[in-house]
């Protein structure tokens, strides 16, 4: 009998994690990244698959933000070094900016390009509860910036528009 009870208690406890786990996954609106040493924020309906560093076929004649092509399940996407074309700092594949952490985040195939952007590492998934304030953006921010929302610790996020960026005129002219 103390078998069927504990059984009976294991099962009420996954499901009572499985209902919180749901329910916070709906709630999560943004990929939390890093970039340059900046906190960005990108919408998680925009993103797609995030893969490990993988290795990177240099295309000549390029501009240095458009670090290559990266074969990611069997398809070619373009690599785009988010850091260096915000002006962040240095290009990526340099010593001090590749590391353990450094990850591919692909773009939503809803828009319509085969690109993904190379970032220093990931910080999770965050929702607007966790956000206590929206300040407006700097006028030299790009205008794929919307918004900028500070955390609870006063840390600055940055929300990045992935459907405005790749509808930028520069964004798609990458010959150096």
């Amino acid at each position: 009998m103390a078998k069927r009870q504990s059984l009976k208690e294991l099962q009420e406890r996954l499901a009572e994690r499985l209902t919180v786990a749901r329910s916070e996954a709906i709630a999560a609106t943004w990929l939390a990244i890093e970039a340059g040493g900046r906190k960005f924020l990108l919408p998680l309906v925009q993103s797609g698959e995030i893969f490990p560093l993988a290795p990177i076929q240099r295309v000549p004649y390029t501009k240095d933000w458009f670090v290559g092509v990266a074969n990611l399940r069997g398809g070619l996407n373009g690599v785009i070094d988010l850091a260096h074309l915000m002006g962040l700092g240095p290009a990526a594949g340099t010593s001090d900016r590749t590391t353990s952490e450094s990850r591919l985040v692909s773009l939503h195939a809803a828009l319509g390009l085969n690109a993904v952007l190379w970032i220093d590492r990931l910080l999770g998934l965050r929702s607007p509860g966790q956000f206590s304030a929206i300040e407006d953006c700097s006028p030299d921010d790009p205008a794929f910036i919307t918004r900028v929302l500070v955390d609870s610790q006063g840390q600055r996020w940055q929300e990045i528009d992935l459907q405005q960026l790749v509808s930028e005129p520069g964004f798609l002219l990458i010959a150096a």
